[in-house]
């Protein structure tokens, strides 16, 4: 599939062939690619087949006999982000994957967490259970002067004069489309040799992603997004020497190590530490078939389309009368955060629902720091994708208009 170079990337006829494979197109419009994007086609079918394989055969058998499929998901996912399918452990989520890197960590009783104030709520939730359990120290780099994200030379200050246990970032955090510099982090972490763990839950799909230039020793991200996968499937990027320092998750089963004697157990030697014994090979194998499908696409056209529609849409709601778009940043992603004026949260996603959009809302529990210094309580998520047109990208403004009069009237 070959776009074209203007910032919208792909030609009519790429575009209905992309359309014609998310099905759902015909319905709705489908502007919660940050919640869940549409399963194309390919991967559908993928997951049923491995079903009825299974339905015919044996789930045991069907794994056997669809090795070579099992094994793409982590050559997929070593080609997306830039490292071998050693470094890959399937995870049944991100927060799953996050989880299990956090728990390799020996977390020590005044041991620092350096991290951002725009973070994903489950990290943070997950760090505070780490302060209440073991006493890490959380500390949050603070904000660049202008509002557009983490101020990198300030968080570089905190590394150099905390040197913290662990440096944690989110790409793009889940409540903004603010696009944070992962890679100016991890240079700093690699010069003062600190653990750098990335979120790149909203990325993985929208952006190309290499974790050698981010320099990240462990890196999660969801395959529902961006990558059009199905739900309950992530992964786990696990770096050489993470591995290597003998880092593994606290809790390892039978497929992750082998029990080698009475009192003794060895761990394996590749990122498979860090998964369990059973899988969901129908998703594995439908998030491996979504993975080929947006690298098919590619990641290039794929990062200039999905940001300009939502510059598209941010730019005619940014116009209607009591609509305020939150997003800040140098850099924007293809989430479009918005509260309205005299509307409540969830009247006005069932009104957009009634109009057939897809959309997602967001609380201040879900972005403390972040919706409290926009002095917001709540705000409606729209994340248009590739496959979604300008066309739709104008009726959505308008639905959002039409409901930002009714109150005005």
């Amino acid at each position: 599939m070959r776009g074209q170079s203007n910032a919208f990337a792909f030609t009519e006829e790429t575009l209905r062939a992309l359309r014609a494979d998310a099905p759902g197109c015909e319905s709705v419009i489908h502007f919660n690619n940050a919640g869940c994007g549409m399963i194309p086609r390919p991967a559908l079918r993928a997951m049923i087949e491995h079903l009825e394989l299974e339905a015919a055969i044996g789930g045991y058998e069907a794994a056997a006999a669809r090795a070579d499929r099992v094994r793409d998901f982590y050559a997929a996912i070593a080609e997306l982000i830039g490292c071998a399918p050693r470094n890959v452990a399937f995870a049944a989520s991100a927060t799953h994957a996050y989880s299990k890197a956090l728990s390799a960590i020996p977390f020590e009783p005044g041991d620092v967490i350096l991290t951002t104030r725009n973070d994903f709520v489950s990290n943070q939730i997950a760090f505070l259970s780490l302060r209440r359990r073991h006493g890490v120290r959380i500390v949050h780099a603070p904000d660049h002067p202008d509002g557009t994200g983490v101020d990198v030379a300030a968080m570089a200050g905190l590394m150099r004069s905390l040197r913290p246990r662990l440096v944690a970032a989110t790409h793009v955090p889940t409540n903004s489309g603010l696009v944070q510099p992962v890679a100016e982090i991890g240079r700093h972490c690699r010069e003062l040799d600190l653990l750098y763990l990335v979120d790149a839950c909203q990325s993985a799909g929208q952006y190309p992603i290499d974790v050698d230039e981010i320099g990240c020793d462990l890196l999660t991200a969801t395959c529902r997004k961006f990558l059009r996968g199905p739900r309950a499937s992530g992964f786990l990027y696990v770096s050489d020497r993470v591995l290597g320092e003998g880092y593994e998750p606290l809790f390892i089963d039978m497929y992750g190590a082998r029990w080698v004697g009475p009192g003794r157990y060895a761990p394996a030697e590749t990122a498979a530490r860090f998964e369990e014994w059973e899988f969901p090979y129908a998703t594995l194998i439908g998030s491996a078939q979504a993975v080929r499908y947006a690298l098919r696409v590619g990641l290039e056209p794929v990062s200039r389309r999905t940001p300009a529609l939502a510059a598209r849409l941010r730019e005619r709601l940014a116009a209607v009368p009591g609509v305020r778009v939150l997003d800040r940043g140098r850099e924007l992603a293809a989430l479009v955060t918005f509260d309205v004026e005299g509307w409540q949260a969830q009247p006005f996603k069932q009104a957009m629902d009634a109009r057939g959009v897809n959309s997602a809302l967001s609380f201040r529990e879900f972005a403390v720091y972040d919706f409290a210094d926009k002095d917001v309580e709540w705000a409606l998520r729209l994340s248009p994708h590739y496959y979604n047109t300008e066309q739709e990208v104008d009726e959505v403004a308008e639905a959002v208009a039409e409901l930002a009069e009714q109150v005005r009237v």
